[in-house]
């Protein structure tokens, strides 16, 4: 069969060999036994449901194997035969131009150079899924390949219920991930509700399609590196940052410090992952021995270098070692997975990758009492260095949220409403206060060509329009609008993409707009091949995230989800392409509400139409809320759109005297 035959053909009509499991492969670990007898056999009826009833006979041991040896049912034996990677546009069947592109993504997210854990359909952070089973890719990718532009797929947490009429300018896909009741979002619900198969976690861009692999993460890192340096008065050259997490999208942190130009150390413990970021060039040297790192390190800060080191080991060890040897830290984070602290997310020092693994499905309270030891060891060393100068901050994992949890020393002491960890998440410090506030976020877009000459022209075509937009850029936005016209002209040099065509950069809405608007030209002009635009949840207005996305709200209101739900529905009815909400994402399941969209540009007046009305809403929504909860920047920024727009008209905030208290 050809590959468009196979899409086609969806959910087999005979049952394919069952494949075996290939070692080499960076799998997902165990899941830890949480169903009853009771409930496993729900999970199996649910799992089988898929299939005609001639061969459940066949499938149920060994779905029953797999959830026994996995903790889930991923239903191997129908992974497809076929390269998973994204293919030009053309080569997709299909009736809708819309429809094709959303296959693209989904395959780009599942691609082996991009996923993590690849054939359990998760792209990162450990558990950040596309689908929870291989019959729900089959299935939807069979949808989207016969609907048309008169019709809305709607996915239910991997699941794809069913194809409805609706209209040309509905989005073409719906999906939801993860929506829970609010009781029933403890980490334990997700264990169990998708050992049942009812519901997953998608994570931010995983499960909504649009992850463009570390890239995506790569350019937010920069500008928080460059503005951690630029907060402490030192340049990055010589500069010396520390850091962990070499899986999913935390490698982008080597290659982002080494953009800006300092010295990286980043700690990692799985070795297969480690390896394929040395092999990607996103990280330049492996070293498993502490006192050569030391070594190694001081060596790179005498001569100012720009270098980045691995090491294969616990980073509890790094922070320790580092303070013995009185190595100066200047700026530190932590990019594990402690959204996901039970389940392969973070490891305890002391002990093997292996052993961890073994230990988490086996005796999970163990492997957990282990984990929150480390926390605390992990956090009294960053305190050692901070007291030297380190200008340490949470890089919105839940590190802090999770040591805190542990009873580590990391609450403030004097806390305020907004304020209660010793340390601020780098949207308080850097990314809210310079970038969401003034409406800059996290904008990229897909080449559907798949050709790097495609994704040339449209960097040529986006720092075009920067360049002439910051000749009458006020001066509020000028060091944002020079570090991203930086960022583009560097963007090909550095070796970026991985998997498909892909390209960010943050922009503000006039920026994506004006930039959008440009390449639909080309597009219609025949420059380029269509472009598919997204962007990261992690934006001004998509999501909603105490601890992180809206840790810089202080008016009380960074707990509620309201912006995020009026950013789906808003986007949705303004020209998405296939619009995303997701509960869980970067810092887990229960603590975070997000929202993201896709959207396809085809030269048509269409789709500039929509570009305009949708990006529009998409940044000033979240700027309307920010500049309610009293943001400077926020109240600057929608001031100003409303100038540019005139049926723009937002509540401002009323500032309060503080001496009348």
């Amino acid at each position: 069969m050809t590959f468009q035959q196979q899409i086609q053909q969806g959910i087999p009509n005979e049952l394919p060999q069952p494949k075996p499991y290939e070692p080499n492969i960076n799998h997902a670990p165990k899941r830890k036994e949480i169903l009853s007898d009771e409930e496993k056999k729900l999970a199996l009826k649910n799992a089988l449901r898929y299939f005609e009833p001639k061969f459940h006979a066949e499938l149920l041991p060994e779905f029953r194997d797999e959830l026994e040896k996995y903790g889930r049912i991923y239903m191997y034996r129908f992974r497809p035969d076929y390269e998973m990677k994204a293919r030009d546009i053309a080569e997709y069947p299909g009736k809708s131009e819309q429809a094709k592109a959303i296959m693209l993504m989904i395959q780009n997210n599942l691609d082996y150079a991009v996923a993590q854990h690849p054939h359990e359909l998760i792209t990162y952070g450990g558990n950040g899924a596309v689908f929870s089973n291989w019959a729900q890719y089959l299935l939807t990718m069979k949808y989207l390949s016969e609907m048309t532009d008169e019709q809305t797929l709607t996915m239910y947490s991997g699941h794809p219920m069913g194809v409805f009429p609706s209209h040309k300018d509905a989005p073409r896909v719906v999906v939801t991930n993860g929506m829970m009741i609010p009781n029933y979002s403890k980490p334990d619900d997700w264990e169990k509700f998708n050992a049942l198969g009812v519901s997953q976690y998608g994570q931010m861009t995983a499960g909504s399609y649009m992850y463009i692999g570390p890239q995506g993460i790569v350019h937010g890192t920069t500008i928080t590196v460059l503005n951690a340096f630029r907060k402490i008065n030192k340049e990055p050259k010589g500069g010396l940052f520390v850091t962990s997490g070499l899986g999913g999208m935390s490698g982008a942190q080597p290659k982002a410090g080494t953009i800006a130009g300092c010295v990286t150390v980043i700690a990692e413990v799985n070795p297969k992952i480690t390896k394929i970021r040395h092999e990607q060039k996103w990280v330049n040297e492996i070293h498993e021995n502490l006192n050569e790192l030391v070594v190694r390190v001081k060596k790179a800060q005498e001569n100012n270098e720009t270098v980045s080191l691995a090491y294969l080991g616990n980073i509890v060890e790094v922070w320790e070692k580092f303070d013995q040897e009185d190595l100066r830290i200047d700026i530190g984070s932590d990019q594990t997975s402690l959204h996901n602290p039970w389940a392969g997310g973070y490891y305890p020092v002391g002990q093997t990758f292996e052993e961890s693994n073994t230990m988490m499905a086996e005796n999970p309270e163990l492997f957990k009492e282990k984990v929150q030891e480390t926390l605390r060891r992990h956090a009294a060393a960053i305190n050692k260095h901070t007291q030297k100068g380190t200008y340490f901050f949470d890089y919105g994992n839940a590190f802090l949220l999770e040591a805190s949890r542990a009873g580590a020393d990391v609450m403030s002491e004097n806390p305020t409403i907004g304020r209660e960890f010793k340390y601020p998440s780098y949207v308080q410090d850097i990314m809210g206060p310079m970038c969401f506030d003034y409406g800059f976020g996290p904008f990229r877009w897909v080449c559907t060509s798949g050709k790097p000459e495609d994704l040339q022209k449209t960097d040529d075509i986006a720092c075009a329009v920067l360049e002439e937009m910051i000749k009458t850029s006020p001066e509020e936005i000028q060091q944002q609008m020079k570090d991203n016209i930086t960022w583009i002209k560097g963007a090909q040099e550095n070796n970026l993409v991985v998997g498909s065509q892909a390209r960010i950069l943050y922009a503000d809405a006039e920026g994506r707009m004006k930039i959008a608007e440009a390449f639909n030209k080309a597009i219609a002009n025949g420059e380029i091949g269509a472009v598919v635009l997204g962007r990261d949840h992690h934006d001004v207005s998509g999501t909603d995230s105490p601890y992180r996305e809206t840790s810089n709200i202080y008016d009380g209101s960074r707990f509620t989800a309201d912006m995020a739900v009026h950013n789906v529905i808003g986007d949705s009815f303004r020209g998405a392409t296939w619009v995303s909400i997701h509960n869980g994402g970067g810092v887990g399941w229960g603590e975070v509400i997000n929202g993201g969209f896709g959207m396809l540009l085809d030269g048509s007046d269409d789709a500039d139409r929509r570009l305009k009305s949708m990006l529009f809403w998409d940044v000033n929504n979240g700027i309307s809320r920010r500049s309610w909860a009293r943001n400077e920047g926020a109240v600057f920024a929608i001031k100003r759109a409303m100038e540019i727009e005139p049926n723009l008209k937002v509540t401002l905030p009323n500032f309060v005297d503080e001496s009348l208290f």
